[in-house]
């Protein structure tokens, strides 16, 4: 029963009025997560309290310094331009003791927000009017942060998006060769070794100053957005715990690459697998929308880059834990990890050969809402 595994922890918040009830939602796959429902008079306080998985997330102070900041800042930003909602941002639940978190006898961490009613999130996207809406949700994320200092933020997952040295612990996994994979694999190993240079240039980039340290979400999948249950637009950008410093690049690059494909992750077909342009189109519609005039032309001009470099750095992950044995990415079979590679190098593929129809859109719309 979900009572019996929080009523220690709930007293430690600061909830509005009396218990009524709570349950348990087990779509996560991070945290655990509870959505509680209190009585404050007349009137119904809805909450979500979750424990963070300190194994995921090794230094949990650091990530909800990260939260709490970034929240207070969203919120000041929409209240500035008019456009603040208390279903547009996440608001953090203080502990009794003012705290942005709760530490419990048996070394659990524990926080809790106010619970965004009404909403849904879609773990899969088939109407591109949907995909729209979650292109516009990270774009005015992307526009309310953009006069946050990013360098302020912790790097919770350190060198997370950093490809160079992704590549760098391929290459070593290609060396070591601890599976017994290797010889086998060499098509794969010379697929990413063409590509080298590509999934290095946004690091390059970044680390010449011609595009810009952000605030970036890093797991801008659709189901981390919140759509109206009535209207259908987007309402708040949702599951902070990898906001870090980056770029805006990897946000757009992860969330087409995620939501645009038009095959899952580990389908074996390799033929099933193409990017959606119907869904690109409107994610970008939606994205450029909001950040045209907020990000720079350097870093608007070069969004499908962000989509090449993102598919092929899962597709390097994923080959680099196969050939280690297995030691970071669940899997169900002996060869998932190589399946998954091979769904995103054919996905890659597919994107490179419509990179200039990539271009052609992005300029459009540029050109559109600049």
């Amino acid at each position: 029963m979900a009572y019996n595994d929080i009523k220690e922890i709930l007293p430690r918040f600061r909830f509005m009025g009396s218990y009524v009830s709570s349950r348990e939602l087990t779509s996560g796959n991070i945290n655990d997560t509870y959505v509680l429902t209190y009585r404050n008079g007349e009137r119904t306080m809805m909450y979500t309290l979750q424990r963070i998985n300190t194994y995921v997330f090794k230094d949990p102070q650091l990530v909800m310094q990260n939260i709490a900041s970034v929240t207070k800042h969203l919120k000041a930003s929409q209240i500035r331009h008019g456009s603040y909602d208390e279903r547009h941002v996440l608001e953090l639940v203080r502990t009794v003791d003012g705290d942005v978190m709760h530490k419990d006898a048996r070394h659990g961490v524990w926080r809790a927000y106010t619970y965004i009613t009404d909403a849904l999130a879609l773990d899969v996207v088939d109407d591109p009017a949907q995909m729209e809406e979650v292109g516009r949700a990270f774009g005015r994320f992307q526009r309310d942060l953009a006069d946050f200092p990013a360098a302020q933020l912790s790097e919770t997952i350190p060198n997370f998006h950093n490809t160079t040295k992704r590549f760098y612990d391929f290459v070593r996994a290609v060396d070591n060769d601890r599976a017994g994979h290797v010889r086998e694999m060499e098509d794969e190993i010379e697929f990413f070794f063409e590509r080298r240079r590509m999934m290095g240039e946004i690091v390059r980039l970044m680390d010449n100053n011609v595009i810009p340290l952000r605030v970036t979400h890093n797991d801008t999948k659709s189901n981390n957005v919140l759509l109206d249950n009535k209207t259908g637009e987007a309402l708040c950008v949702i599951d902070l715990d990898t906001v870090m410093p980056g770029s805006a690049l990897y946000d757009y690059g992860d969330a087409v690459r995620f939501g645009a494909s038009t095959a899952r992750e580990d389908e074996e077909d390799t033929s099933l697998i193409r990017l959606d342009m119907d869904k690109t189109r409107a994610f970008t519609r939606g994205f450029v929308q909001e950040t045209s005039g907020i990000l720079s032309q350097e870093e608007l001009s070069r969004l499908p880059m962000g989509i090449k470099v993102m598919t092929a750095e899962l597709a390097m992950r994923f080959f680099t834990d196969y050939l280690d044995g297995d030691i970071y990415f669940k899997v169900n079979s002996p060869q998932h990890n190589l399946v998954r590679t091979r769904a995103q190098m054919a996905l890659l593929m597919d994107i490179e050969r419509r990179e200039e129809e990539l271009m052609e859109m992005v300029q459009r719309y540029l050109t559109r809402y600049a």
